[in-house]
């Protein structure tokens, strides 16, 4: 019991030192972890509205790959990416490989599911019936897909929280595309791994607390700004 207190003083100690490494690391992990969400947000918006309303040829079996998706092995995803920008990938020309490009490229391919596959899931319960009423009242489609946004908005944050809670938590994929590199893409999750492995528990300690208050902030903001 010691030890663990002893190391959660240590690592408010670290924490209110200001230390320049872990200012680095947390705000690139917030960078990358938030463009990967919104990213994925605005991909979402009209995927998931367009195949929760409509009936076309292959949904089912597309819906089924998306929830499957949602799943999706975060290792996966940053082999498929690493695959991609690597120097003998399609897109090796752009050398973004171990880049934070490169991180936000396979957090938005593990995010996009996630926040895709749940706005289908709310469209399908709930903007069903908000559609046929905009539809007998004759509605154009711009203004259709508005008042589902906005009459699914709680639904819809809630998403983007799971969705931001997936990429900001994630090691796999971003350990392999960005490579851990000190000052350039070490963010929280691939430093914390670092440090336990290292022995250091006082700097885990330290990054898993601002972790959770980071979660516990978004989480806050969102629910706000979506009740207004």
């Amino acid at each position: 019991m010691d030890y663990l207190l002893s190391g959660f003083i240590g690592a408010l100690k670290l924490l209110f030192s200001f230390d320049r490494e872990i200012q680095e690391i947390i705000w690139l992990s917030l960078f990358v972890s938030s463009l990967s969400t919104i990213f994925a947000f605005i991909l979402s918006i009209p995927s998931g509205i367009l195949i929760g309303l409509k009936t076309f040829k292959g949904r089912n079996i597309l819906i089924k790959i998306i929830n499957t998706l949602m799943g999706f092995p975060p290792v996966l995803a940053g082999l498929l990416v690493y695959i991609t920008v690597s120097r003998r990938g399609p897109l090796g020309s752009l050398g973004i490989l171990f880049t934070p490009a490169a991180m936000i490229i396979a957090q938005t391919l593990l995010v996009f599911p996630i926040i895709c596959g749940m706005i289908i899931n709310y469209v399908e319960t709930k903007g069903v019936r908000v559609y046929e009423t905009l539809y007998a009242l004759g509605a154009n489609r711009f203004d259709m897909a508005k008042y589902i946004v906005i009459e699914l908005k709680k639904e819809i944050t809630s998403s983007v929280v799971a969705g931001f809670g997936r990429a900001i938590s994630e090691v796999g994929a971003v350990m392999l595309v960005g490579g851990n590199i000190q000052h350039k893409t070490r963010v929280m999750t691939t430093y914390l791994v670092l440090q336990t492995n290292i022995g250091n528990y006082q700097g885990a300690i330290a990054i898993g607390l601002v972790l959770l208050t980071i979660s516990f902030l978004v989480n806050t903001i969102l629910n706000r700004i979506s009740r207004k």
